[in-house]
């Protein structure tokens, strides 16, 4: 598969009494489906896959997978600190059909660079998928660094994509300068999805994509085609919503963004909590200003 574009970083929806909403997750996959969005990533971040119980994990990648109908591949989360357990969701994974894996450095246990490489090629080396490194020191307390990540991918060929979520371009720029050639760089910003594109990377795995999927997609296929003043304005145009979006913890705004919309319940699970009154009504105005209220 290939590894460009918007891919949406799918948000959970819950119940009022705490489960997954599984009409409200079909909707969202359907409604990325109709906006051009290039992928779906069930079960990251954004998915709240930390606080997931087991069956949860395996329900929620089955109806993505049964809602997508394969029009659309999805790139099942694989979240954990133990690289033993991470090697059992990445063949459950397998087994429940998705098509690619998001692989999370392990979070809390603050391994060495040796000990990165180390998990992600026993990741790699138990599943037939593509393996999608996923770099986000800013949750996970540790940075895989370009060179660790360089010889991962030079040592198993299924480990094909990075999302890159550390906020250096000059680590990017490395990464690209480096890579095996195929091997894609994707965006793990919503801000910076423009200016990494600008140097070589090939997309993002999008969290305002939740909410505007097709203004995503867009301006990633006007970056792919070479047209960087309109990726620029599209850009402009959804970086206050953005910034909107971050305001508080993902997923929490972009759970209230999904609510405002009638697309989803908005209460992310404990210990996450509703979005503040005042940063929904910013979040309120900046919807409205894109024109998706």
């Amino acid at each position: 598969m290939r590894f460009a574009g918007s891919f949406v970083a799918l948000a959970t929806p819950f119940e009022p009494g705490g489960g997954v909403d599984a009409a409200a997750l079909r909707r969202l996959v359907r409604a990325q489906a109709r906006a051009g969005t290039a992928g779906l990533v069930p079960c990251g971040s954004t998915g709240e896959a930390a606080t997931l119980t087991h069956d949860e994990y395996r329900r929620v990648i089955t109806l993505t997978l049964e809602e997508s109908r394969g029009e659309l591949p999805v790139v099942a989360g694989v979240s954990t600190n133990a690289t033993a357990k991470a090697v059992e969701l990445a063949r459950e994974a397998e087994s429940l059909g998705a098509d690619a894996l998001l692989v999370l450095a392990p979070y809390y246990n603050k391994p060495t660079q040796e000990g990165l490489r180390e998990h992600f090629r026993a990741v790699a080396r138990n599943t037939r998928l593509p393996v999608v490194v996923y770099n986000i020191p800013g949750r996970t307390a540790v940075n895989l660094l370009p060179r660790t990540l360089l010889r991962i991918a030079a040592e198993c060929p299924n480990v094909v994509a990075v999302k890159e979520a550390s906020g250096s371009l000059d680590q990017v720029s490395e990464i690209i300068a480096g890579a095996p050639r195929g091997f894609a760089v994707l965006s793990g910003d919503d801000s910076l999805t423009v200016p990494m594109m600008a140097v070589g990377a090939t997309g993002v795995i999008s969290v305002v994509a939740n909410v505007a999927p097709r203004q995503t997609a867009a301006m990633c296929a006007a970056a792919l085609a070479g047209d960087f003043g309109k990726a620029r304005a599209l850009h402009r145009k959804l970086f206050p919503l953005i910034k909107a979006l971050f305001v508080e913890t993902n997923p929490i705004p972009v759970k209230a963004a999904l609510e405002l919309m009638g697309l989803a319940r908005g209460r992310p699970r404990l210990p996450l909590t509703p979005l503040q009154p005042v940063h929904r009504a910013l979040l309120r105005r900046e919807l409205k200003a894109c024109g998706l209220l």
